[in-house]
């Protein structure tokens, strides 16, 4: 296994394989878009507009670039653990045929998201829209895997509103934008920080790994270590791994108190109905009610419950009663404290949990 936090030169499809199989808990791919320039654009005074002329963006044909997307996000699945998750961002030109490729590999497609530009580079020629955005797509590693998605710090860092899969960023300018030795973009495709940071914090926790395998100058792996995870990055061009080692020793790591995940969004240990009966919480032969006290129904030895002779567990009697094909016993059904007052089952679960 590589050491971590640490950028390395090297093709990705050689230090793949010294990445250990369900080691990594994220993955951001930031892959050739293969853009297929053939023609210099100018702007409207004939200045010419930088674009990506590197040779790591072309190819000879789509059928070898799909080999290559296939044999990249093939390494993915394998250094992905069961719960982890993978952000891959394109273009037009590019994400259809990696979506496609990502559901024959049997990766699930979560979301796809939309990052708009609010200053996106104009259509000089006027020939078609400006291009305003790109593509994400957030998918886990099978259908079954119980990612992670911090859906309550998203939410309350959204003003309370559920987040939606349009995300509003710049692009790189300014003092963000990474500069070469000659003060020139150094990377013509570099990602804002803010977009980074939005994709750890929704899909990770302090200290898990993170994998950037197209490291460009860092941005993913510099929003990885201001936000306390691990990382490691795959670069192949040497220039870009100097300006991204730089970068990176400038980094300043959050104060681990700053970034713990809101309570809602921790895994909850499975705590059984009976586990309240077996420890004492509560008794065979105690009663649970609906929150107006107009159901009622007895608690038996085996963690059952029953009532109007239906006997089964606490969502399936909930649902009967309800007459709905499913129901959440754990939100309606409550018992008597102390003090005879109604309180929901759930704090109980909550006090075992903390027991345990």
């Amino acid at each position: 296994m590589l050491k971590l936090n640490k950028i390395y030169n090297g093709k990705c499809e050689n230090l793949f394989k010294k990445i250990d199989s369900k080691s990594i808990d994220l993955i951001f791919l930031d892959p050739p878009y293969f853009l297929q320039l053939n023609k210099k654009l100018t702007r409207p005074n004939h200045s010419i507009v930088k674009g990506v002329e590197q040779d790591w963006d072309k190819f000879d044909s789509f059928s070898s670039y799909d080999s290559f997307t296939f044999n990249y996000l093939n390494e993915c699945k394998r250094v992905l653990k069961d719960n982890g998750s993978l952000w891959i961002i394109g273009s037009y030109h590019n994400i259809f045929r990696i979506g496609t490729i990502l559901q024959n590999l049997d990766f699930w497609i979560l979301n796809d998201v939309i990052w708009s530009k609010s200053n996106p580079l104009p259509n000089f020629r006027a020939t078609r829209l400006t291009n305003a955005h790109e593509t994400l797509i957030w998918c886990s590693k099978s259908k079954k895997s119980k990612y992670k998605f911090n859906y309550h710090a998203l939410k309350t860092a959204n003003e309370d509103t559920q987040e939606r899969s349009i995300w509003n960023f710049p692009i790189c300018s300014g003092k963000e934008r990474i500069k070469d030795k000659n003060n020139k973009t150094a990377h013509p495709t570099q990602k804002p920080l803010s977009l980074m940071k939005k994709i750890i914090t929704q899909c990770s926790n302090s200290d898990d790994l993170i994998l950037e395998p197209f490291a460009g100058t860092g941005s993913f792996c510099a929003a990885a270590k201001n936000l306390r995870r691990k990382y490691i990055g795959f670069e192949e061009d040497k220039n870009y791994v100097n300006l991204a080692k730089k970068r990176l020793s400038k980094i300043k790591t959050t104060n681990k108190i700053n970034i713990e995940p809101l309570e809602k969004d921790l895994p909850k240990k499975k705590i059984p109905f009976g586990n309240l009966i077996h420890e004492g919480y509560l008794e065979p032969g105690d009663k649970l009610y609906n929150n107006k006290k107009t159901t009622k129904a007895i608690i038996l030895a085996d963690g059952s419950i029953k009532i109007d002779g239906n006997r089964g567990s606490i969502h399936k009697v909930a649902a009967i009663v309800n007459k709905t094909s499913s129901f959440n016993g754990w939100d309606y059904w409550h018992y008597k404290n102390k003090n005879k007052e109604l309180e929901s089952i759930d704090e109980l679960r909550k006090k075992l949990r903390n027991r345990t």
